[in-house]
């Protein structure tokens, strides 16, 4: 039998993830306009609008769980001003409707102003926003309320402190959750490309050149032995025993990993390319001295691929490379200047050249330090933010979330307040209110 797509574009059902397909079917929904018609029952408007909100709000959730935890109370609360408050007892505020102490519109006026009411029924699943995973996936720890529950039964969420295996934990006001900063960073980060899928679609055609079969066979089993052997090579660095603080023995020399190193280099060299390429103004002495400075970068980045390859001398290297560059002017003018002269200098750089050179340089320095490439992780690297996932980035009111530690707080159950409500939703208020009179059991 074939599974049923999650997915769906023909019968969209929103769901709570970041994919691409769930915001595009968010992106066109409509108002299905339940009650608005003499077409349906009112039992079958209800059972349209509990089904439609089942599917976002929790819909990994068995339904009779669901109905343990739903709640005919919704919380709300009125804004008050604390200078008001100060003068006056404010019981005019706490009287409910139809007391008599209300403000009555100027029925006289040309404009009369909308009356803003409160939406009680979009706090219809509050319950479910006390759940761990749904708290979880709220903070942007996880791309979707399942992938969330994943991570807490796998151990990577901590409730105060403690391994909280369970996703329905039901959080308090005041709980402090954290999830492990390399799951958020799988979980938000681009998907590493698969080899596997690389190599069908390498071995499945063949190029210009004519190539035959077997030669793409052969090419991709020496790719898949390369990789086994780097694969061998980083698990025995990995398993290498640390050297123990108590004996002062030293420590066998460990192997650098200079890739990082390599791809600095690299994008070193791709921007001294691009300021060429950009300043069209440059002379022909000023094209040959940048194209000084990426030749003796490169020797740099052949020995990164030596066995006794050092960072530290090479960005001494590369620093002193960098602080040789003299400014126009800089130099004396006076002394004629040799053809070899001019080639190992910059003079003839403009002083916005060079701190162009230098800022992009030290950029890429910086980047390279705070977000490096690491081939063993699960995400692309360097880590970039995964696709559509700004229009998903709302966090509530009632979580206080530090993204740099991986941690939130769950500061209070979410209320309703004049004019909107703390639960997210994509459906408006009058589906949210034939879903509350379902599960009334009023029937």
């Amino acid at each position: 039998m074939k599974p049923r797509r999650y997915h769906g574009l023909k019968r969209p059902r929103l769901r709570q993830t970041w994919n691409k397909y769930n915001l595009f079917n968010i992106w066109r929904s409509r108002d299905p306009k339940l009650g608005k018609g003499d077409m349906e029952t009112f039992f079958q408007q209800k059972w349209k609008a509990k089904g439609m909100l089942r599917d976002y709000h929790g819909e990994h959730v068995v339904e009779r769980k669901w109905v343990r935890m739903f709640s005919r109370r919704l919380l709300s609360v009125a804004e008050m001003d604390p200078k008001y408050m100060a003068a006056f007892d404010g019981s005019e505020l706490a009287a409910g409707r139809g007391s008599g102490k209300e403000e009555r519109p100027d029925w006289g006026a040309k404009i009369v102003p909308k009356r803003v009411q409160t939406p009680y029924m979009q706090m219809t699943f509050a319950p479910m926003e006390r759940r761990l995973d749904i708290a979880v996936f709220r903070a942007m720890f996880a791309s979707s309320a399942r992938q969330a529950r994943q991570f807490c039964v796998h151990g990577a969420v901590k409730v105060n402190g403690k391994v909280m295996p369970y996703p329905a934990y039901r959080l308090n006001p005041g709980d402090m959750f954290q999830v492990d900063p390399e799951r958020v960073l799988y979980a938000t980060g681009m998907p590493k490309p698969d080899p596997n899928k690389q190599k069908k679609k390498k071995s499945s055609g063949q190029n210009a050149e004519g190539e035959s079969e077997e030669a793409t066979e052969e090419g991709a089993e020496a790719e898949a032995e390369a990789a086994a052997e780097g694969e061998a090579a980083e698990t025995k660095e990995a398993e290498a025993p640390e050297q123990d603080p108590e004996t002062t023995d030293a420590p066998e020399p460990v192997k650098q990993d200079m890739k990082p190193t390599r791809k600095q280099l690299l994008a070193i060299v791709e921007q001294a390319k691009a300021v060429l390429n950009e300043q069209s103004d440059l002379g022909v002495r000023q094209k040959q001295q940048v194209r000084k400075f990426i030749k003796e970068v490169r020797p740099l980045v052949s020995r990164t691929g030596r066995a006794d390859a050092s960072q530290t001398e090479i960005a001494e290297e590369l620093s002193n490379l960098v602080a040789d560059l003299r400014l126009s002017g800089s130099s004396d003018d006076a002394a004629p200047a040799t053809t070899e002269q001019s080639r190992d200098t910059f003079d003839d750089l403009s002083k916005d050249e060079f701190k162009l050179l230098s800022k992009r340089i030290a950029e890429y320095v910086r980047e390279e330090e705070e977000n490096p490439w690491d081939p063993t992780k699960p995400y692309k690297t360097p880590w970039r933010p995964r696709p559509y996932m700004a229009p998903f980035a709302f966090i509530p009111k009632y979580l206080e979330v530090n993204h740099n530690i991986c941690a939130a707080v769950y500061l209070r159950h979410p209320v309703a307040r004049v004019g909107s409500a703390e639960v997210p939703t994509p459906f408006p208020e009058s589906v949210s209110q034939l879903a509350f009179n379902w599960y009334l059991r009023r029937r």
